[in-house]
């Protein structure tokens, strides 16, 4: 009897690359391929197949992304400034000082990735998912994070002046060593416990969850 030969067969496991030839469009298959500082601001990525895709220093801003997976996409460096990538796939993205500011990405997943000194400033991130992710130092001022859930997350010294975190945004078990919280109103979050607080840097206009209440060393010094 004759057994069908799998393509991990064929490969020795091996990850397959998508059509790294093809031009930017909807739907492509660029898995795995290699597109650094490339300059391609405005493509139409939606719903593409971006896993492991290395963007390092590309410029994708104000592209398209809505439902793409970017899975284990490298985004050291890159732009995604000002896209559009509502319920996009960033899960383990490798995105070091890349600059997501006023990307609209609801809806969008961020679980376990390395976002350290992103910038996501002005970004619409409502019911983004940052679980287990290492958010250390980022940027989130003025950004909209209702219902975003933080779960185990990483915001050492991550700065969230002025951003919206209204609806149920969830902390529980995040390290916020320093984070910035002056003047945010966390009243509504989920999971935040007298520790955490201890740590972060908030000052006088800090709401806080009913419970908890604020330190004698707010507001911090400067860093």
């Amino acid at each position: 009897m004759a057994f069908p030969i799998s393509v991990s067969a064929l490969t020795g496991g091996a990850a397959i690359a998508g059509d790294c030839d093809s031009m930017a469009q909807p739907g492509l298959d660029w898995s795995e391929c290699s597109k650094k500082s490339i300059i391609i601001p405005g493509s139409n990525l939606e719903g593409a197949n971006l896993a492991g895709t290395d963007f390092t220093g590309t410029d994708l801003g104000n592209s398209v992304l809505q439902s793409a997976n970017l899975e284990k996409a490298g985004l050291m460096r890159a732009s995604l400034a000002g896209a559009k990538a509502a319920g996009a796939n960033f899960s383990r993205i490798e995105a070091y000082r890349a600059n997501f500011a006023t990307i609209s990405a609801d809806g969008a997943i961020f679980a376990s990735a390395e976002l350290q000194r992103a910038d996501l400033s002005g970004a619409s991130l409502k019911k983004a998912n940052f679980e287990k992710a290492e958010l250390g130092r980022v940027n989130f001022q003025k950004s909209l994070l209702t219902d975003a859930r933080f779960s185990l997350a990483n915001l050492s010294r991550a700065d969230l002046t002025g951003a919206m975190l209204d609806g149920k945004p969830v902390f529980d078990r995040a390290f916020m060593f320093r984070t910035r919280i002056e003047g945010v109103d966390l009243s509504a979050a989920q999971g935040l416990i007298q520790p955490q607080i201890d740590l972060a840097c908030g000052d006088g206009s800090t709401k806080l969850p009913a419970g908890l209440t604020p330190p004698k060393n707010w507001p911090c010094a400067s860093d």
